[in-house]
């Protein structure tokens, strides 16, 4: 069965900089798409950005574009999510996410599996 397990989450200043990261076990996750998304409170569950596992190939949402990078370690099995120049509007739940469609994209509802998420706090 598909486990991820995210770590990284914590308080950081605004300005500052992070490193979440996913491990994946459980799977062969060849072909799938990996997916960092995030929810605050009172709002919806939003993209963050999304890596294929066997291609590398990227996308991220238009908040982060420019200040993140998603990454995989195929010997560590694990995803990372590093955030640069955050803002307290970063400040949400994130959750790594996994799923054998590759066109799920943004799209959460699309994702199979999902981590039990990191708390990440920006203070002004």
């Amino acid at each position: 069965q598909v486990q991820l397990v995210e770590s990284g989450g914590g308080l950081v200043q605004a300005g500052g900089s992070l490193r979440l990261s996913c491990v994946a076990s459980g799977g062969t996750f060849s072909g799938y798409t990996m997916g960092w998304f995030r929810q605050a409170p009172g709002k919806e569950r939003e993209f963050v950005a999304q890596i294929w596992w066997t291609s590398g190939r990227t996308s991220y949402a238009d908040s982060v574009k420019g200040r993140s990078a998603i990454s995989r370690d195929y010997a560590k099995s694990t995803v990372y999510l590093q955030m640069n120049s955050v803002k307290p509007a970063d400040t949400a739940v994130y959750y790594c996410a996994a799923t054998a469609n590759l066109l799920a994209a943004a799209n959460w509802q699309l994702y199979d599996y999902w981590g039990q998420g990191t708390q990440v706090t920006v203070s002004s």
